[in-house]
């Protein structure tokens, strides 16, 4: 059987200009993957990213890592099947019908660092709405969609896959959810339960066998754990 490991990408840059940054802290994340993947005698075949900067620095950081131990690495191949979903038009299309029950929203949104808790809070409300549909927004992706898209990235992995391959996927915490959602078929609700749980560069893994994929493992952080560095396990 073969492997995919989907990495979500390191610590991003929230609350500021940029979001699509790594941060001081997403840059030692990532190395830290790559030492553990050679430390595991990881062996990648493949290594396929989104095109999102975030997940694209994280891939190059984490392969420098394992390079510099010693191990092969393949190129990073770009599939935008692989992006997150737009958070920034979820929030726009679905603050106007919050606002009613939660007249502080937009100040809470606009000041995400510093209300950080309830901005989850807030988000995790606006992202149930959106899984299930109730927005307005013609231009907005839809849960559909973006599951359809992600399962197509899914499926051109697979389908180029040789057997016993390893292939690393670095992408998003919400595209990691829609995976679990297609593969495990768990309904959206359960799978972004999930998905508010998984960790800056976690770990997750997936065996497959042509076109069966089950899951074998799921936002493992060993590789932040055993640094004894509780700055490094962040989640946004």
């Amino acid at each position: 059987m073969g492997n995919l490991y989907l990495i979500r990408h390191g610590q991003a840059s929230f609350g500021a200009a940029d979001y699509d940054v790594l941060s001081p802290v997403g840059e030692r994340q990532s190395l830290a993957l790559g030492e553990h993947l050679a430390r595991l005698g990881v062996r990648l075949d493949r290594c396929v990213a989104g095109d999102l900067r975030r997940q694209q620095d994280t891939a190059r950081l984490a392969l420098q890592a394992l390079h510099a131990t010693g191990c092969p690495v393949p190129a990073v191949e770009t599939d935008v099947a692989f992006n997150e979903f737009d958070a920034d038009g979820v929030i726009r299309a679905m603050l106007p019908g919050l606002l009613p029950a939660e007249p502080d929203a937009l100040q809470v949104l606009r000041n995400g660092a510093e209300h950080r808790s309830e901005f989850q809070r807030l988000f995790a409300l606006m992202v149930q709405r959106w899984h299930d549909g109730e927005h307005g927004d013609d231009d907005l992706e839809t849960w559909q969609a973006f599951t359809g898209r992600v399962h197509a990235g899914l499926q051109r992995v697979l389908d180029a896959a040789g057997s016993g391959d390893n292939i690393a996927i670095f992408t998003s915490g919400g595209t990691i959810a829609a995976l679990l959602h297609l593969v495990t078929r768990i309904t959206p609700s359960q799978a972004f339960a999930l998905n508010w749980q998984i960790i800056n560069t976690s770990l997750s893994q997936l065996k497959f066998r042509g076109r069966d994929v089950a899951l074998a493992s799921f936002n493992s952080q060993a590789h932040v754990q055993l640094l004894r560095a509780p700055e490094l396990v962040t989640y946004r």
